[in-house]
């Protein structure tokens, strides 16, 4: 596990590179623990994550069961982290054959820390979701806001990260986007997981 002060430097990393300064990458441990470590970011969105896993859940599962709700958490879990890894993986092939194979550590070790920022960051609109459905206009318009702002954050920190230009880093960046919403949907539909009504 992580000092404070190690995890601190690789939120404060991260952070600077989602400010689009590549000077964050000097701020994050590159080694081989550096990368492995920086999956212990998972811990550290951990809160922020069940409590949008609980909002869903409560919304789409029966309210009497808790046995249903607990697995409808488990899920939402499985898609959340599937969606978080499996990018990683496919970019780990992708990387040496499109010539950004030297930023593949980089990028892992950066995008472990923004996700655990941007998990956070998202715990607004997850706990609106707590007391509003989905549906709701103002929940609906706090998830876009803090959805496109994310979005540009993560652009910068790709771009930043991979250090080849915004055309690389926008290339890259909507690779994993695409990568990630296919693995989301992939695991949403082999695990039961239905959006809620309107």
């Amino acid at each position: 596990m992580l000092s404070a002060d190690e995890t601190h430097a690789s939120l404060n990393g991260a952070w600077r590179l989602m400010l689009g300064k590549a000077d964050g990458l000097r701020l994050l441990d590159l080694s081989v623990d550096g990368f492995w470590n920086s999956f212990f970011a998972i811990l550290v969105a951990a809160p922020a994550l069940i409590v949008g896993w609980v909002g869903i859940a409560n919304e789409i599962g029966d309210p009497e069961a808790f046995s249903s709700r607990f697995s409808l958490v488990m899920r939402l879990a499985t898609i959340d982290l599937g969606a978080w890894i499996l990018p990683l993986v496919a970019f780990a092939a992708i990387a040496p054959r499109t010539g950004i194979g030297n930023r593949f550590v980089h990028y892992v070790v950066a995008s472990n820390w923004a996700s655990a920022i941007i998990a956070w960051m998202m715990l607004p609109a997850a706990l609106i979701r707590l007391f509003l459905p989905s549906t709701n206009q103002f929940a609906v318009l706090v998830s876009l806001v803090l959805l496109l702002v994310s979005m540009a954050l993560t652009w910068r920190m790709t771009t930043a990260t991979i250090g080849k230009g915004p055309a690389v880093g926008t290339a890259v960046f909507t690779g994993m986007f695409v990568t990630s919403l296919a693995v989301l949907f992939l695991l949403q539909a082999l695990l039961g997981i239905n959006a809620p009504a309107n």
